[in-house]
């Protein structure tokens, strides 16, 4: 009676924020249809580690270990998307192994991106017992053990969340079944997929008001099928909906999120997704942050979407490096050039990265599709000098040649003529093509980096600074101190090479430099950025400049505008930049953007 009248009570009091509706996920879990020839790691706790298991002819079967070594681990563990492999396993009991012995005396040249690919004996052709199953430890990048068993506490809760919990735990008056169903990725005899069944019992006062669980007068069960891998999180997910608390480690994260995203509890979703931005810079190849974007829009979640894709803007030049940049799909690669976040050294660079992509595709990316992603690229931006030697230097003239001439036809035609002498309605100013993307080349941007300061008072540095070929002026810069001067062109455009803006860049670490300036800043440090010439250029010439903030010298955390000349730094104790940065050493860059308007 006591328990019941508690329920009723906590039913009053509960609030779960509830929208949405059901998707399907396949992107952090096995889907329930294994293809030929995919690869598992079985029987471990731990994602990277496990029996190496190959699906054939509809059943999962395991790997002799003859003949195995690294090479041959360097192969599974690529086509499960790690960087590489850690070690082989020999002779560790990872549990029963009741499928076949699918692979025996294998041969890999360690080239492959599928281990059925290598040379091997036929399928199920072996000497072997299960006792010699091979097992392999996969590398995860800088994404060791430590930080993905690291706990994140989400507290949504409400009085008496306690006393929820323990009602959930005792199933004392429980009257909701919950039937969670994963697959094994072996078939019955009968074709059908063979499932594993663990039940928890609920109570409907709880549930009720998830409408997508059904827990309604007259329903008293429902079925749940979900990954085997995420089926241990489940009981934590249903717990949730009771105590509005939970510890969510990285790799429960991704189940969870799941869960969150299939029964349309929006605050745990977003709760969660928020958490997958402080893993974003941990991946140096790229592939959980390409991995997380897909997810994302496979489970429409914007915001995880967002801080995805915005990571990988900021870092362009480091994820075109990596292992990951082969592999992106022609959408996504789509999606990054249409923004003007983009952090690189010049367009010509975007337009090398992108046909690099193209002829690393090969015969898979049709003509029409490389059309399209070649006509993101903002040719009016290449510097000058690239333009005349694009049609022997570039991978794709030939095979383009009319978008090519086109297009630098369009850039030398913004390089001597003003929009106002340019009549073709094309030659639009507030096309994408004439606005700038955050270039960091010289002269367009300074790097002030007050992590190694000594003395803030050092002699001036001169080097000659050059733009579009030519030798214009002199620069200066002061060393490791707290601010900086440079010089850059008034457009980025040869009409305006001679025309020299005069740029002052500060970092104000305390509100006494401030007021040295004659300033009152809202908040310190605060970056500050000004043109200190003394009559204005050109009034359609616009400047919307950007402070970068990078951590430890290795990718941008964030990106900030200049208002009115300032740009609040989000590195303090009360603000915190988009993408955690562990040791809190910083080096800001100031980029200069002008547009024509």
């Amino acid at each position: 009676m006591g328990t019941q009248r508690t329920l009723c009570t906590l039913l009053v009091l509960l609030l779960l924020y509830v929208s949405g509706r059901a998707y399907k996920f396949d992107m952090f879990k096995q889907n329930l249809e294994p293809q030929e020839g995919d690869v598992r790691l079985f029987g471990s706790q731990n994602i990277s580690e496990g029996r190496v298991e190959v699906y054939h002819d509809g059943k999962w079967g395991t790997v002799c270990d003859d003949n195995w070594d690294m090479t041959e681990a360097q192969v599974v563990c690529r086509q499960l998307n790690f960087p590489g492999a850690k070690s082989v396993v020999i002779g560790k009991d990872y549990g029963q192994a009741p499928g076949p012995i699918w692979l025996d005396d294998i041969n890999c040249k360690g080239t492959e991106k599928q281990l059925t690919t290598c040379v091997f004996k036929n399928w199920g052709e072996t000497d072997c017992s299960h006792k010699e199953d091979v097992g392999v430890v996969c590398e995860t990048g800088s994404i060791d053990t430590a930080i993905s068993s690291s706990i994140h506490s989400l507290d949504h809760s409400i009085s008496l969340s306690d006393d929820l919990g323990k009602i959930f735990d005792s199933g004392n008056d429980c009257d909701f079944r919950i039937i969670v169903r994963s697959p094994t990725g072996n078939k019955l005899d009968d074709g059908t997929l063979q499932m594993v069944e663990t039940t928890i019992c609920a109570h409907k006062v709880i549930l009720s008001n998830s409408p997508l669980l059904k827990a309604s007068v007259g329903i008293d069960n429902i079925t749940v099928n979900i990954s085997l891998s995420c089926q241990p999180h489940f009981t934590s997910f249903i717990r949730y909906l009771y105590t509005r608390k939970m510890d969510v480690t990285l790799s429960s994260a991704l189940c969870l999120h799941q869960m969150a995203s299939n029964f349309g509890i929006k605050q745990l979703k977003e709760d969660i997704g928020r958490l997958f931005s402080e893993i974003l810079p941990d991946d140096s190849t790229f592939k959980k942050q390409v991995s997380l974007y897909q997810y994302a829009v496979d489970t429409e979640d914007l915001i995880l979407e967002e801080n995805s894709i915005r990571y990988l803007a900021w870092n362009f030049e480091n994820f075109t490096m990596s292992p990951a940049w082969t592999g992106i799909s022609a959408e996504l690669l789509g999606a990054l050039l249409t923004r003007s976040d983009v952090v690189v050294s010049d367009e010509y660079f975007v337009l090398q990265s992108v046909e690099s992509w193209i002829s690393e595709m090969g015969n898979s990316t049709s003509l029409k599709t490389q059309a399209d992603l070649l006509s993101h690229i903002r040719f009016p931006m290449i510097p000058a000098e690239k333009l005349f030697e694009m049609e022997s230097s570039s991978r794709l003239f030939s095979a383009h040649k009319n978008l090519y001439f086109e297009n630098i036809l369009k850039a030398f035609q913004f390089n001597v003529l003003l929009f106002g002498n340019l009549t073709n309605p094309k030659y639009n100013k507030q096309n994408a093509d004439y606005q700038p993307r955050i270039y960091t080349a010289e002269p367009w941007s300074a790097v002030i980096d007050l992590s190694n300061i000594r003395d803030q008072y050092r002699q001036p540095i001169r080097y000659n600074n050059r733009f579009n070929g030519y030798d214009y002026r002199q620069s200066y810069t002061y060393g490791q101190s707290n601010n900086k001067f440079f010089r850059t062109p008034a457009l980025k455009s040869l009409l305006f090479k001679d025309k020299i803006m005069n740029w002052r860049a500060y970092i104000l670490q305390s509100q006494y430099e401030c007021s040295n300036y004659g300033l009152r800043c809202e908040s310190v440090p605060m970056a500050r950025l000004v043109n200190e010439n003394q009559v204005n250029l050109d009034s359609n010439i616009l400047f919307r400049n950007q402070l970068l903030v990078m951590c430890n010298g290795k990718y941008v955390c964030q990106v900030q505008s200049f208002k009115s000349n300032m740009a609040p730094i989000t590195t303090n104790g009360t603000q915190v930049p988009s993408y955690p940065c562990p040791d809190d050493k910083y080096t800001y860059r100031f980029v200069v953007r002008p547009e024509y308007v």
